[in-house]
């Protein structure tokens, strides 16, 4: 038979031991928490996904009815779809930097 060692408390010893303790701590509510990860994981994919691609294809659209409406020597087409894609990745980037900031909130709070 043999013993198991003692498990201290992550206030008890040095700075290290604490940030192992709470990576530990974090690393099992994940695991525990693992099905909402991966479904919002997914979601946040397919939320960066279709805000990106809404403002190409309306831009895109709205370059080809100005296109058929107004021709002329440069092409509206490429040029909205151009913004579009832009105004897309911008709005992804906001997207992300939001969930990154709450990530990293979440992760402060549990660890304080």
């Amino acid at each position: 038979m043999s013993e198991q060692p003692e498990i201290k408390s992550p206030n008890d010893g040095t700075a290290f031991s604490r940030a192992v303790g709470a990576k530990a701590a974090r690393k099992l509510r994940a695991q525990r928490d693992s099905t909402q990860g991966v479904w919002f994981g997914l979601g946040m994919m397919g939320l960066i996904g279709w805000s990106v691609v809404v403002p190409t294809l309306a831009g895109a659209a709205l370059g080809v009815w100005l296109d058929n409406r107004h021709p002329g020597r440069h092409s509206w087409t490429l040029m909205l779809l151009v913004i579009g894609l832009v105004i897309g990745c911008l709005n992804a980037w906001h997207w992300v930097n939001k969930e990154d900031k709450e990530m990293r909130e979440e992760q402060k709070n549990t660890d304080a």
